[in-house]
Formats: C-alpha cells, structure tokens, sequence
C-alpha cells in the first residue's frame, strides 16, 4: 500500500510487466513484452532471482457453448481433422496435441462480436474452402475469421506465419512437420527462441 500526502491509504497498481496497451481492437506486435518498459522492481526482481509474477505459460484449453454436441463435432469434423479426446454428459473434447477444445452443451447467448479464439493450422487455405462448405458464417475483413452455428467466434491462423511455436516432441506426436516463414524465425530468434 502506498499512501499520498495526506496519508490516506492508495492500493498500488500493479505493474503491466512491460506490456505496451494495444491502442486499437487489433491484436499487434508492438503490444508485446519491451523491456524497456518494465518497472525498476519487476527488473530487479528478475535479476536477484526473487519471486515474480507467475507467468502465462500457455492455454490448456478453450470451451465452447454449443447447442448439441453431435452436431458440433460434425460441424468442426467437416473442417478440421481431429481426435476425439472423450466424451461426458453434455461435453466432448477434441485434441490438439497438447491442450483440448472442450464443446459444452448449453449456448444461449447471441453470435460473438469481438470475442474469439485463435486457432492454428498447417493449411488456412483449405479451412477457409471446408467451412464455406461446412455453412460457417464467414466475416469480411484481412483475416479468417468464421462464425459456428451457435456463435461462436473462430479466427484461424497459419503456423508458419505465427511466432507460437510446438515442440518437435508435440508436432510428431500429431504427425505434422511444419516450418516456419523467415519473419516469424526472426521474431521467435528476437525472444530468444531457436526454431
């Protein structure tokens, strides 16, 4: 707790550990960690070894509100290839290597405007062609974006194009061999990250 002047009690902000705000609704490269902008306490505390923040490691899963479960995953199996990771009352799960989408019965809510969730692909060509033909809404704009049936807001990436990147161990489990464009080995070699 800080105090002002007067002594009155003021809850200290927390630092957005280095991350610049993004000024518009699209996501942008200038909004990742700078070093430069971090605080002298969160620098310090990196540097003595000392507890930080916890860190975002990665998403484990997305669940999605679907009206029925049979026929989301016939939906999304015109699209994708996937393994069905399991199935519970009201659920079903589809495996992406190392995390899930998890389909929830239960959507009532109207189509997503902004919100959404990212998927990576090896081939975004051929999604934009399957989900024409799969009856997805598709949304003008630069990028591929899509609405399911019950509203929910896909946007899909390639991943040679993307910094994310998979272990070798992950992307041979799920059969890919998949390379990266020479923007996106420069901007994972600018982190640190050898590809």
């Amino acid at each position: 707790m800080k105090r002002d002047s007067a002594g009155a009690a003021k809850d200290k902000v927390q630092s957005t550990g280095g991350v610049k705000p993004v000024q518009s609704n699209q996501c942008s490269r200038e909004s990742m960690i700078d070093e430069e902008t971090m605080d002298e306490k969160d620098r310090s505390e990196r540097s003595a070894g000392e507890k930080t923040k916890p860190h975002i490691v990665g998403v484990n899963h997305i669940a999605l509100e679907v009206g029925d479960i049979d026929e989301a995953l016939d939906f999304y199996g015109r699209i994708f290839a996937f393994t069905l990771r399991g199935r519970g009352q009201g659920a079903a799960f589809i495996d992406m290597g190392d995390q899930f989408i998890a389909l929830m019965r239960g959507r009532k809510q109207p189509s997503d405007d902004q919100r959404h969730f990212g998927l990576v692909v090896d081939d975004r060509s051929r999604v934009r062609e399957l989900a024409i033909a799969a009856g997805a809404t598709m949304l003008e704009g630069g990028r591929l974006d899509f609405l399911d049936p019950w509203g929910n807001r896909v946007q899909v990436v390639e991943y040679r194009d993307l910094q994310f990147t998979k272990t070798d161990g992950v992307l041979k489990y799920m059969g890919l061999d998949l390379e990266k464009t020479a923007e996106a080995q420069a901007e994972l070699r600018a982190k640190g990250i050898e590809h």
